[in-house]
């Protein structure tokens, strides 16, 4: 199970240079490089993601609990 305070603190890496680690944390692997190579787009994607990491989370939680029981 993947945590939202988790996330918003990978989040915060993104003012050391670090950008995109949440989204790896989520399991986001193109996105979380996107971010990463963009500086967050710059900083506009960083942004819109703190509004969208609980979402972000419920759907890798999800995803998580479908693969496990087989759908």
């Amino acid at each position: 199970m993947r945590s939202t305070g988790v996330s918003y603190l990978l989040w915060l890496l993104c003012f050391v240079g670090l950008c995109g680690v949440h989204r790896f944390y989520n399991g986001k692997w193109i996105t979380g490089l996107l971010w990463l190579f963009t500086g967050g787009l710059l900083l506009v994607g960083q942004i819109v993601d703190l509004f969208l990491i609980p979402g972000m989370v419920e759907r890798n939680n999800t995803d998580r609990r479908l693969s496990a029981a087989g759908f």
